[in-house]
Order: C-alpha cells, then structure tokens, then sequence
C-alpha cells in the first residue's frame, strides 16, 4: 500500500504551506485522484489518521473528488469514458485513442481557518 507514503508527502506539502502563510490550523483538506491512476481513495480515506496524528491537520476534514478516465478517439475526436467503454471508442469502437484525463492524483483545496 503506496498511499500511505503519498499521504504523508501530502500531509508535509500542506504543512509547508501553512507555515509559509502563516496558518495555524487547516480546517478540510480537498484531493482530486483520478479514476485511472495509482491511488485507491479508500486507502487514501483509511491511512489518512494516521498521516495527520500529531500534525496541525489532525481535526481537518479529508474530502476526495474522483476525476473521470476520459480518452479521445483519434479517428472520430470522440470523448468518451475509458473505463465504461473498456478501452475502446464508445462510438465508432476504434481503438485508436489517447487518454486525456483520470491520472490525477493533486491538491485541489486547502481551506484554512
């Protein structure tokens, strides 16, 4: 289980950041993972205490957003859903095609108070 290290890379990022503007507490903390890339979010979600004990992020409130694995066809520029279409053009079944979303793995928010 990777996440646990990446989470606690997240937990010293946020914390660097709150040091540099002066942020004493953060209050919700907002992930985007993408749905195809290396980071399961229940894993994130349950080693995610652990991460932030005994951090200024021990009370803050984890919230994460999911982000499509979307590709395009290259032969008919369709958008489509990977994982529903199972790697294929939902419209022309080519499988000719470029992923262009749902490798994310970032912060999007830090809410402080």
């Amino acid at each position: 289980m990777h996440e646990l290290g990446v989470v606690i890379e997240v937990v010293k990022t946020v914390e660097r950041f709150a040091k540099a503007n002066n942020v004493s507490k953060i209050d919700k903390l907002v992930l985007q993972i993408g749905e195809l890339s290396s980071m399961i979010p229940k894993y994130i979600e349950s080693c995610y205490p652990a991460a932030v004990d005994g951090t200024i992020m021990e009370e803050t409130k984890l919230e994460i957003e999911i982000l499509p694995g979307n590709a395009i066809c290259k032969e008919c520029n369709s958008i489509f859903n990977f994982i529903q279409s199972k790697g294929k053009c939902s419209k022309c079944g080519s499988n000719d095609i470029e992923l262009i979303s749902g490798k994310e793995f970032m912060i999007k928010e830090i809410l402080a108070c």
